[in-house]
């Protein structure tokens, strides 16, 4: 498999580097990214069942503590951005329809990415080609879940274009959780002349009022996993539940479009990426202020409208070098994002759930400016690279809502991060690796909002800073297995950890120093009869100096599958295993962990042609043997609403059609 986040191209057996290069199965919804990365060592991706606060994504613990969205991880769509500058990312604009690929990198080599960078996920869709074509597919499930997705795709002379638009709707498995997503797509690609290549894409998202279901207690979970907290504060209605008090809801609509120009002139390569867009969200929490004098620095209703865009600008040189070659890339990266966000009480005087009386009404800037050099030499049985990228981020806050104080003010954080890595080829079946970097992560805009348990902007928060060092081995076993083992060790300075969660509202704090350590192995193999197995393993130790677990980080996870596919690739099969270690939920150890857990599922496929057509069909049974389980966790939640169940034993049905004209 080529693989491309080292920013050239090389098969990924010869990268010093853990990355990962999975494909998007049909045997599934294509809605969650969940669905293709549970088998990627060393990434965890849980589906928290609550399509208003998005995936809980975290490679070697790094974004773990988000309570929403992602953080610490870097998310990148056909070589744009899908991370803001100042780290914040969200999934949900991954789409998964017209996936050709997933690259997963991890460990030091990310760092090459800048802030946020603990790991890096990238998206890379299909590019239009050969006959015109449609396609519909039609999926449902369990718990009201369906989906629609109609395509077209092809290849007119130079004009390659993709065009995808979906809808997919579920009950929700928890109470409270119903959703609707519309999604579109658009993909040109162009060679105006010779040794160019222009890609033009577009997307946007659509999610309205899409059910907040909350966390729930341990007490709460034991009893339903399915039910909501009840609100023992609404004397009214006893039975009520908090997110039906407050009609917890969120509704997102998001536009982008953006443009990537290469140009080859003979092995030397010239990049030119330009993206912008435009974000609404409006959130509705589970507490209001309404009752509290002088006035809260938030009322429980998030209101903001948000306008990003930037542009990236790299020359790729090869050179002759020694006996070998040398590959340097020299480039700049810029972004900028501003918010119009205000803030309002989630009560009108009456009624609960409603936008009330204005308490925030600020404009919020961030921008990121990074110039990067990356520089390869490869020559006989080595390869050496090394890299370098000075990240500066600018944070400014314009309040305009001043009776509960004056929060205007302006941070700005800047790092250098170095990256260095070794690989030796013992033989062509064998190769062997180090590396080490130094990280960078500052606080997101979201997680400077609030300070301690009410406070405003909290200006007093510091970027941390990490070191990584990973070895590892990639060995072709046969002519169909190959296995990849890393051992990887990352200190970390004035580690970003939660200080107070409530009502959908976090604030954090510096909380010292962490060390994880840990081991990731994948082993993939093809064997007679149409037979293969995938195995991903990873152990990791993520602890405070004092020695407490890190919250929200599994100690170990696993995912195995047995698969068939008939000759013909007519007929297939799968059987898959999916287990976690337990999680921590907050910082002392102290409340009950999430216990670990084991399920199984499993899925079949057939494909069908006919006078042109093509016809495919999938059933899958999740949770074969309906195990109760909490599938992730909201870290240090202050009511101790820590936990958010998983499915049970659930189906899935889906077919699809598919004409050339």
């Amino acid at each position: 498999m080529v693989v491309t986040a080292t920013r050239t191209e090389h098969a990924s057996f010869d990268i010093p580097a853990s990355i990962n290069a999975v494909t998007v199965d049909d045997s599934n919804l294509r809605t969650n990214a969940s669905e293709a990365l549970a088998a990627v060592p060393g990434l965890v991706v849980q589906n928290r069942q609550n399509y208003a606060q998005d995936l809980q994504i975290s490679s070697r613990g790094f974004g773990a503590r988000s309570a929403f969205g992602v953080r610490g991880v870097h998310l990148i769509t056909d070589g744009i951005p899908a991370s803001m500058p100042d780290g914040q990312g969200q999934a949900a604009t991954f789409n998964l329809d017209m996936a050709e690929r997933i690259e997963v990198l991890r460990g030091p080599y990310s760092a090459i990415y800048g802030n946020h960078a603990g790991g890096v996920i990238q998206l890379f869709t299909k590019e239009g080609e050969g006959a015109p074509s449609v396609e519909l597919n039609m999926s449902g499930g369990s718990y009201g879940t369906r989906k629609t997705d109609l395509n077209a795709q092809g290849k007119q002379g130079a004009i390659g274009y993709v065009l995808d638009a979906s809808r997919f709707d579920t009950d929700g498995y928890r109470a409270h959780s119903a959703a609707t997503r519309d999604q579109a797509y658009a993909k040109l690609t162009l060679t105006p002349i010779a040794g160019a290549t222009l890609n033009i894409v577009a997307n946007a998202l659509r999610q309205n009022d899409t059910q907040d279901a909350l966390g729930v207690t341990w007490a709460t979970y034991q009893r339903d996993p399915r039910a909501g907290e009840i609100d023992n504060a609404d004397t009214q209605s006893p039975k009520r539940t908090l997110a039906d008090r407050y009609n917890t809801r969120k509704s997102i609509d998001h536009k982008q479009v953006g443009a990537t120009w290469e140009q080859r002139f003979g092995d030397d390569r010239l990049r030119v990426t330009a993206y912008g867009g435009n974000r609404e969200v409006i959130q509705y929490q589970a507490f209001s202020k309404a009752f509290q004098a002088p006035p809260a620095h938030s009322g429980g209703v998030v209101d903001f409208a948000r306008d990003f865009s930037g542009t990236d600008i790299n020359w790729s040189h090869v050179a002759p070098l020694a006996g070998g070659k040398l590959n340097t890339t020299a480039g700049v990266e810029y972004g900028r994002s501003n918010d119009a966000r205000q803030g309002y009480e989630n009560f009108d005087g009456a009624t609960f759930g409603v936008k009330g009386a204005l308490r925030r009404d600020e404009d919020d800037t961030v921008s990121n400016l990074d110039p990067y050099l990356q520089t390869e030499w490869d020559a006989g049985a080595w390869q050496l690279s090394a890299g370098l990228r000075h990240s500066q981020v600018k944070i400014s806050v314009d309040d305009h809502f001043l009776g509960n104080g004056n929060d205007s003010g302006s941070l700005n954080y800047s790092h250098t991060t170095p990256v260095l890595g070794v690989l030796y080829r013992v033989s062509p079946q064998l190769n062997v690796y180090a590396s080490a970097a130094r990280g960078f992560e500052t606080p997101t805009l979201n997680e400077l909002f609030y300070s301690g348990a009410g406070g405003g902007f909290n200006f007093r928060l510091q970027p941390a800073l990490s070191t990584h060092v990973e070895a590892g081995v990639k060995a072709k076993l046969d002519a169909g297995s190959r296995i990849n083992a890393a051992i990887f060790q990352v200190k970390t300075s004035d580690e970003l950890v939660v200080d107070a969660s409530s009502g959908g509202r976090t604030s954090y704090r510096n909380g010292g120093n962490t060390l994880r350590q840990g081991l990731e192995l994948s082993l993939d193999s093809s064997w007679r009869h149409g037979l293969s197995t995938r195995l991903a393993l990873t152990t990791l130790r993520a602890v405070y100096d004092q020695g407490n677990r890190l919250p929200g980080v599994p100690n170990a996870n696993l995912y195995g599958e047995l698969a068939w596919k008939e000759s013909a690739g007519r007929f297939g099969a799968a059987l898959e295993a999916v287990a976690a270690g337990k999680i921590y939920v907050e910082d002392n150890n102290v409340e009950q962990p999430a216990p670990g857990y084991g399920v199984l599922n499993v899925r079949v496929n057939a494909s069908q042609q006919w006078r042109g057509w093509r016809f495919k069909q999938f059933a899958r049974l999740n949770n074969l043997l309906d195990k109760n389980y909490v599938g992730s966790v909201i870290v240090g939640d202050t009511n101790k609403r820590y936990y958010e169940a998983a499915p049970q034993r659930n189906w899935l049905l889906g077919a699809s059609a598919r004409y050339p004209f």
